[in-house]
């Protein structure tokens, strides 16, 4: 398993752990001059709970892998908080603005894993 590889399941782990809702995976590796390699996506019902979901991510990763964010963005606010470890980002919304932005509708090439459904969607090009 590769270090993006379980980093991925560290996130989802704690964020299932921790009650974020929709969690879905994207596996961007087949996409040509991607940035990353995985997004992690899901959202809290509240700002402190986006804010707690991204503190346990970056506690558990840190302290599990000994991985820390390249960048982190939107803590002040706690409506959208990005956590980028580089093959890795991790997108933590408030429901009205993943509703609003739709991220899973950008990659439609892309292998998508809704959690919370146990359900793969593979959408363009065959995997």
């Amino acid at each position: 398993m590769s270090g993006a590889e379980k980093i991925v399941e560290n996130v989802i782990k704690t964020l299932d752990d921790h009650k974020g809702v929709d969690i879905v995976k994207i596996d961007l590796r087949k996409i040509e001059n991607c940035f990353c390699s995985f997004f992690v996506i899901c959202h809290g019902t509240s700002n402190s709970h986006v804010a707690s979901l991204a503190d346990y991510v970056h506690d558990s990763v840190r302290e599990e892998l000994k991985e820390t964010p390249i960048h982190k963005e939107g803590e002040d606010q706690a409506q959208w908080i990005v956590l980028d470890y580089g093959d890795v980002v991790v997108h933590i919304f408030q429901k009205e603005q993943r509703d609003y932005y739709q991220l899973e509708d950008f990659w439609v090439d892309a292998k998508i894993t809704r959690l919370e459904e146990n359900l793969t969607i593979n959408y363009g090009r065959k995997q």
